[in-house]
């Protein structure tokens, strides 16, 4: 009797082992299949943990920062020293307002982590400016405090910086960038980021968690954003 043949069966092991005979190099494996669930998830993740960004700086001074204070500062080192140690990132004045509000968020995080006071953080902030707005910050203490003999409080040194390099002209604008803001041509990890660059200018729709998450999805591609829709049902 004739044995049939099964219809729809791949190769044998025989013909598999033949493959790599003739090639001398075993076939790769198939590559796996994409988890948009578990991308999904840990874009949320990214998003809803942008609070917490300080936790490494902190940690490099946990030691220090627990010790007694003592003369010039925590165990004996002034706190420009301390700061300085932390590379601090150093502004020119550029006219991009990413960089302006990145600097600003990057140097107050470096506060915290050092535990700096009130009362030092212009004297460390304004150490770091270079160039035209170092000559800018210049001029703003010889024409509104006395020429640095009247003392400059943080709060109006954020307030000052922000209306000469984030102009509530560029805020809007930067509002309007973010509300059309699509992944385009970018990788999504390139959206991520400019996402969340451009989200501090729009608050009052990333403030509501649900609303950021889905204004992040409705600005990916398509075809991805068809995938992570269904898998959300």
């Amino acid at each position: 009797m004739v044995t049939r043949g099964h219809r729809g069966v791949g190769p044998t092991r025989g013909a598999a082992q033949q493959v790599q005979d003739q090639t001398g190099v075993p076939l790769p494996p198939p590559p796996p299949p994409v988890d948009y669930g578990a991308l999904m998830q840990g874009l949320v993740h990214t998003m809803q943990t942008q609070a917490q960004t300080t936790a490494d700086l902190q940690a490099q001074v946990q030691v220090q920062a627990q010790a007694p204070a003592q003369e010039a500062g925590f165990g004996g080192v002034s706190m420009m020293e301390r700061f300085r140690g932390m590379t601090p990132p150093f502004f020119k004045g550029e006219s991009d307002p990413i960089l302006a509000e990145s600097w600003l968020r990057e140097t107050e995080k470096i506060f915290h982590a050092i535990r700096c006071t009130e009362e030092e953080r212009v004297t460390l902030a304004t150490y770091i400016l270079q160039e035209r707005v170092d000559v800018w910050w210049s001029s703003v203490l010889r024409t509104q405090f006395g020429d640095g003999t009247m003392e400059v409080a943080w709060a109006e040194f954020v307030r000052l910086f922000r209306a000469k390099y984030i102009s509530e002209h560029v805020q809007d604008r930067m509002e309007q960038e973010f509300l059309t803001l699509t992944q385009g041509s970018m990788t999504v990890l390139e959206y991520e980021a400019r996402f969340v660059e451009l989200s501090k200018y729009a608050l009052h729709i990333v403030a509501n968690e649900q609303r950021k998450v889905k204004k992040f999805i409705m600005g990916l591609k398509p075809s991805l954003r068809t995938r992570l829709v269904a898998l959300g049902n």
